[in-house]
């Protein structure tokens, strides 16, 4: 909260437009997308839950397609093809799998809160900061699931017990700590400004990487070693990123193709 209203200084004017977003960013791409892949791991393997929620980068490009006029080329195609199916192999689907088709239901809703969140995350027309997007978006979010609580919908118990991470036993407030700041915070607020110098398209490819980093971090604190087809996986959803990557037009918005006409026709 600190550092959001320092980032608004001179700015709260940016609210009485954004807030809008602000609302609709902490109901659907953090409370809404949260609560319905719990709703979703109830009735689903974790692993099929998450591809299902992490497809949620097709419905960032149909976006594109719908809305801008950007149909997909040649290269998204072929970059999405290769994530998700190297996201398939690092979450290790082919396996014996449950699939409940309300589970897939919850999950596919929380794969529109996903996209949801890098479609927000672009817009920058009413000026709002990015970490004060985060900070009013999560405490909505925090309402909302509350709210959630109170009628409910999801439980909230927990317990006060030591946790062991990587070997040394911690206070559990260290690791609420941590999920706070890292997983929630910072995450969210580098997210924001990362989606808004990549672009929504781009930056839902990128977001993938989490799926990659969980694997990476579970190795490194919990011992749990990857296996190679898990390795493969992680090499091809790099290389669907870098394919989609290699697809984004290299010319900034504000310097479309008849200004060059412009320029040579002034001989410069």
């Amino acid at each position: 909260l600190l550092p959001a209203a320092l980032a608004m200084r001179g700015r709260w004017g940016t609210l009485r437009k954004g807030w809008r977003s602000m609302v609709l960013f902490g109901l659907v791409a953090v409370a809404g997308c949260q609560l319905t892949y719990f709703f979703a791991v109830e009735r689903l393997d974790v692993a099929v839950a998450l591809l299902i929620e992490y497809s949620g980068v097709l419905l960032v490009v149909l976006w594109h397609w719908l809305r801008r006029g950007k149909r997909p080329r040649a290269l998204t195609i072929g970059g999405t093809a290769l994530a998700l199916g190297g996201l398939a192999l690092v979450l290790d689907v082919f396996g014996p799998v449950q699939v409940d088709p309300i589970g897939v239901m919850w999950a596919l809703v929380a794969a529109a809160g996903l996209a949801t969140y890098f479609v927000l995350s672009e817009d920058e027309s009413a000026g709002v900061p990015p970490l004060a997007l985060a900070t009013g978006g999560l405490a909505v979010g925090a309402v909302t699931l509350l709210l959630a609580n109170g009628v409910g919908l999801l439980d909230l118990s927990w317990s006060a017990v030591e946790v062991t991470l990587a070997g040394a036993v911690v206070p559990w407030w260290v690791v609420v700590l941590a999920i706070g700041l890292v997983a929630a915070a910072l995450a969210y607020a580098t997210g924001i400004m990362g989606v808004r110098r990549l672009g929504s398209k781009l930056a839902s490819f990128v977001g993938l990487a989490e799926v990659l980093f969980a694997v990476a971090w579970a190795w490194l604190l919990l011992g749990e070693r990857p296996a190679p087809i898990q390795l493969l996986g992680g090499v091809l959803v790099l290389a669907g990123v870098v394919a989609v990557r290699l697809d984004e037009d290299p010319r900034p918005a504000s310097q479309p193709a008849t200004a060059e006409r412009l320029g040579t026709a002034s001989g410069d």
